[in-house]
């Protein structure tokens, strides 16, 4: 996303996403309260197909504690992958693209050891252990 007007397509792209793979309609947004998600077309969009809206204050990060703390955690393996390879910080981007891969194939006790991948497809996958990063860094500097 390169600016805040693209949201109200991203999150109809998203629906049309869940809806069709899943077979089942989104009932609630939780949003922050940003501007980004006050257009009128977005607003009567909403209300047309019945999806309630929640919001929590803007730029309180106390009323989105499960957010912030994931954030937190992602920044923290990431600083922890690139310190451990001495790797530049121009990899930062590419870095949290695979911690998010490896956390969503990861399993978790949230929903009962499966990975957040095999729960929300409803389906089990075998997920081989491989050094993603290492073969990232391996192939950038050769």
């Amino acid at each position: 996303m390169k600016h805040k007007g693209e949201v109200f397509q991203l999150f109809l792209n998203f629906k049309a996403m869940v809806e069709q793979e899943k077979g089942v309609n989104i009932k609630c947004l939780r949003s922050d309260g940003g501007g980004e998600y006050f257009s009128n077309e977005f607003n009567e969009y909403l209300k047309e197909h019945g999806i309630q809206r929640k919001y929590s204050c803007s730029y309180s990060p106390q009323q989105n504690g499960v957010v912030e703390r994931k954030n937190k955690h992602i920044v923290e393996i990431t600083h922890a992958m690139l310190n451990e390879k001495n790797s530049p910080n121009y990899f930062w981007v590419e870095a949290v693209a695979i911690v998010i891969y490896i956390m969503n194939r990861t399993p978790t006790a949230i929903v009962h050891g499966m990975t957040l991948e095999e729960k929300f497809r409803q389906e089990t996958r075998c997920f081989t252990s491989q050094s993603v990063w290492l073969h990232c860094i391996r192939a950038c500097s050769q």
